[in-house]
């Protein structure tokens, strides 16, 4: 359904830092940038693309906004969680867990305060 998500960063050496991190954590490559120095991530068969702002305003977190990053296996979900704390993350809502139907699930904030989360597929 999308080609891709493009999230703004204000400091987009910071962001790498977290996301080449996290992704990493996945069995990831550490992003690349493109001709216009945004930083893009193509793990699975997605892409997530973090740039400054066009506009030259600040970038802002979306509000009520989550960005969910398949893993493949539990351990990649903690993998995933600690190195995003690691790396200028945020720990929030719970600590990883498994919810009723079977994902596994951690949240964090990157450095940006953008919302993030990664899950396994559920099992039921």
């Amino acid at each position: 359904m999308f080609t891709h998500v493009m999230i703004g960063s204000n400091d987009l050496e910071r962001a790498r830092n977290f996301y080449d991190a996290t992704f990493a954590a996945l069995g990831g490559k550490p992003g690349e940038r493109d001709a216009r120095g945004r930083l893009i991530y193509a793990h699975e068969g997605g892409r997530l693309m973090i740039t400054t702002p066009i506009d030259g305003k600040p970038a802002t977190a979306a509000n009520g906004g989550t960005i969910g990053i398949a893993a493949a296996s539990r351990d990649h979900v903690l993998a995933w969680h600690e190195a995003g704390i690691r790396h200028g993350g945020i720990a929030i809502e719970s600590p990883p867990t498994e919810r009723p139907n079977g994902a596994f699930v951690a949240y964090l904030r990157d450095p940006d305060g953008n919302k993030l989360t990664a899950r396994t597929p559920p099992s039921r």
